[in-house]
């Protein structure tokens, strides 16, 4: 595995095209990230003040862009810029003055806030303002879990019923879920839930959106919010919004633990998932 530094002196060594995403072993981080038309790829590591750390990647294999950083692992938030063409006609809109979501996060930090950098309005070349510090950043996740014993319930369809409902309207005025996991993954698995849709026979919760969805600016500039989530910005992370613990990959440890605790009290777990409502 072939090693480099960064301009900062961060150690950066070839990695591997797949998987997709950040991907964290134990000793440190693989990036990798498809792109056709890039012509150069900086992986940023942002820290918690917001001040960045451009590491090049270096590596391309079948237009995926890769790199292994021995010394990242969970909790460190991330983003890329992206140098190549400007051609909107074909598609192509690279604009390294935009910090890039990877599509393939597994948690997501942040909202976007609708602020004019996020935008490229001008179709005669790429807008110079940059976006960091508007936009959502990726968050390296430590995918090991304790999942005990846990099994999927496994009921015939024939014989389910399905309860169809909303992380935070099922429990955010719930009295006796905690008031501080109302409305949240953690306030969905409390007993007082679980106890509550077995014993109206329920065998499988359908969730509407659990998926990082943004926030329409439309909906933003009118002081409103998009409540139901058919807006997903991230399909591979849990919305950071509905996590009790916090947004630094805790959402997807408390994500797990919900559905954990479904599975335990018998329910299985459905998500409601529609590929065309995209906030892209």
């Amino acid at each position: 595995m072939t090693a480099r530094k960064s301009r900062k002196g961060v150690p950066v060594w070839s990695g591997h095209p797949y998987p997709l995403g950040a991907s964290y072993d134990g000793q440190g981080t693989n990036f990798a990230l498809f792109s056709e038309v890039a012509e150069r790829v900086e992986l940023v590591l942002v820290d918690d003040a917001g001040a960045e750390t451009p590491v090049p990647l270096h590596e391309v294999d079948g237009s995926v862009w890769h790199g292994y950083l021995p010394e990242v692992g969970p909790g460190q938030r991330y983003g890329y810029r992206v140098h190549g063409p400007w051609q909107p006609s074909l598609g192509h809109r690279c604009n390294p003055a935009k910090l890039l979501l990877d599509p393939y996060a597994r948690a997501v930090d942040g909202q976007m806030d609708n602020d004019p950098s996020l935008y490229e309005r001008d179709p005669h070349g790429p807008a110079p303002a940059d976006s960091a510090g508007h936009s959502m950043l990726g968050v390296v996740t430590d995918p090991y879990f304790d999942w005990g014993d846990d099994r999927p319930p496994g009921h015939p369809y024939s014989e389910s019923v399905i309860y169809e409902t909303h992380v935070r309207g099922l429990t955010r005025t719930h009295p006796d879920v905690p008031e501080r996991l109302r409305g949240t993954y953690a306030g969905l698995a409390h007993p007082a839930v679980t106890e509550h849709l077995t014993s109206l026979g329920v065998t499988a919760v359908e969730l509407m959106p659990v998926h990082q969805f943004a926030q329409d600016g439309v909906l933003r500039d009118r002081g409103l919010s998009n409540y139901w989530g058919y807006n997903t910005i991230g399909f591979f992370a849990p919305h950071n919004a509905y996590a009790a613990l916090g947004s630094r990959g805790q959402q997807v440890n408390e994500f797990k633990a919900m559905v954990k605790a479904m599975h335990a009290a018998g329910l299985e777990v459905i998500l409601d998932v529609v590929y065309n409502h995209t906030a892209e």
